[in-house]
């Protein structure tokens, strides 16, 4: 605002002194030709309009202009950064999608040997199982065939008593009957007195 009131004011003396030296032209009275006086004082008012125009374009031009410069400048110098950072950008993306495939393949090569991995431990987790259930089914059927024959043992042993009792009870007579009671209770005595000649010993 300070700046402006003297350009303004430079350029209000600059126009006034246009005018009263118009103005005095037409006093005079003188033809298109004019005096040399008044044509000397036209060239001199043409010459202190032109030099404070001059002055006021250099005064305010040369700011404007600098500003201006700088403005395009910084303009220019962002633009080459932000195209350097695009730049770095697409290469960083081009890189990436150059190695995008060999990712892949590695991610791919690695989950095909986990899965493999993974089907042989399955495997041998299978085979692992089968093994100890054929142990143990084998196991389980020797226990039931010892039962089996101790069932069938005994069942055979008992079916021969009853069958050695009935055939006993059959070919024994009364007598023979006595015969047997008295022989036994005979041993029964001698038995007890011999333990009992061997406890007074």
């Amino acid at each position: 605002m300070k700046r402006t009131f003297p350009s303004c004011t430079l350029l209000a003396i600059l126009f006034a002194a246009s005018l009263c030296a118009q103005h005095g032209g037409q006093e005079s009275g003188h033809g298109p030709g004019g005096s040399p006086h008044e044509l000397l004082w036209k060239w001199a008012n043409f010459a202190l309009l032109a030099g404070g125009l001059g002055y006021l374009v250099y005064r305010k031009a040369g700011g404007f202009f600098r500003s201006r410069t700088e403005a395009i400048r910084q303009g220019i110098e962002e633009a080459d950064r932000l195209r350097r950072d695009a730049e770095a950008r697409a290469a960083e993306m081009e890189a990436r999608l150059a190695n995008l495939e060999s990712e892949i393949e590695a991610l791919r090569s690695g989950a095909r040997s986990e899965l493999a991995a993974e089907s042989e431990r399955l495997q041998r987790e299978t085979e692992e199982t089968l093994r100890k259930l054929r142990e143990q089914a084998g196991q389980e059927i020797a226990s039931a065939v010892k039962a089996a024959q101790r069932q069938v043992r005994a069942r055979a042993a008992e079916l021969a008593v009853r069958l050695a009792a009935a055939k006993i009870r059959a070919g024994l007579t009364p007598q023979d009957d006595q015969a047997l009671v008295a022989s036994l209770l005979n041993d029964l005595e001698q038995g007890a007195g011999g333990g009992s000649g061997k406890e007074m010993n």
